[in-house]
């Protein structure tokens, strides 16, 4: 069994299609299926059923898929590692981040971070805090951030930035032009919240507890996985909503009420028995950030 032959064993079990699957490993239809067929034939496993013109995972293929994922995972970790030995930082590095992060506050840092080490590949993944706290579990991020607080006690959480969350309505809205809304008020308005998951919807929850006001008092439209979405949905009219301030920039044509106790913290999230590359020690030198106690890179 080789390396080649996991790697093309992978991508054909992914995509359920050799031809798809031979055109993301740049090789010819007929070499991936001559590597499958190899590799079925050294273990004198069924690795696929054929069933027409399509494929489908055998169980014996369902149970070594997830093998041979964690063999290439520490063969690309291993491939890293040698990369950092070099003086420079340098080499792949695959930062997950939350929305709003992501959106707002990351891209001039990032900016810096490449004029600062050209020779870093940065390599960017949005999702909620939940599915960024997933990913940094489980190795497919070297470096996570997020907003709001991660209940993993397994990662390293380091503070990196701050903003602070506002309610948010169109210019023709009641709480347009209010300096503060009593929370015992916000029942009398519809709202479009993030989706469950997201830290701005777990900061505005723990909002609504410290002032004594239940979730479910409120009147909640619908809910919506990105921002920009809810953004737009509030510029539609009708709805109030509580996102970062430091969406002011992409949405200057709505109104902002101040929220009492919504400051919160952005965090760098990290695997402490990971290797911390030079390459995220670039990172967090860019963020203003000292490394951790026990963290170093090598």
């Amino acid at each position: 069994m080789t390396f080649e032959q996991l790697r093309v064993f992978v991508a054909v079990a992914e995509r359920l299609h050799v031809t798809r699957a031979a055109e993301a490993l740049n090789l010819t239809q007929s070499a991936v299926s001559v590597s499958i067929a190899k590799l079925e034939e050294q273990s004198d496993v069924k690795l696929f059923h054929r069933i027409g013109r399509g494929i489908e995972l055998s169980e014996a293929g369902k149970i070594f898929l997830e093998e041979a994922r964690q063999i290439l995972a520490r063969m690309d970790s291993a491939r890293v590692v040698l990369q950092d030995l070099a003086r420079e930082p340098r080499g792949r590095l695959r930062v997950y981040s939350s929305q709003t992060v992501a959106s707002y506050w990351l891209p001039p840092r990032l900016v810096g971070l490449h004029e600062a080490f050209p020779e870093i590949d940065i390599q960017v993944t949005v999702g909620n805090t939940a599915q960024v706290a997933a990913a940094v579990g489980e190795g497919r991020a070297d470096v996570g951030l997020v907003e709001g607080e991660v209940g993993d006690s397994t990662l390293h959480q380091q503070v990196i930035g701050q903003d602070h969350l506002v309610i948010w309505v169109r210019q023709d809205h009641p709480w347009a032009g209010c300096r503060r809304v009593e929370p015992a008020d916000y029942d009398k308005s519809r709202w479009i919240l993030r989706e469950r998951g997201s830290g701005t919807r777990a900061e505005f929850e723990r909002h609504l507890a410290q002032t004594g006001v239940a979730l479910e008092d409120l009147t909640v439209s619908f809910e919506l996985p990105s921002n920009e979405a809810i953004l737009g949905a509030i510029a539609a009219g009708g709805h109030a909503t509580a996102l970062s301030d430091l969406a002011l920039t992409h949405a200057p044509s709505l109104a902002t009420v101040r929220m009492d106790g919504g400051a919160r913290r952005f965090s760098a999230l990290t695997h402490p028995s990971r290797h911390r590359t030079r390459a995220m020690a670039a990172l967090f030198e860019v963020l203003g950030c000292p490394p951790q106690d026990g963290h170093h890179p090598a």
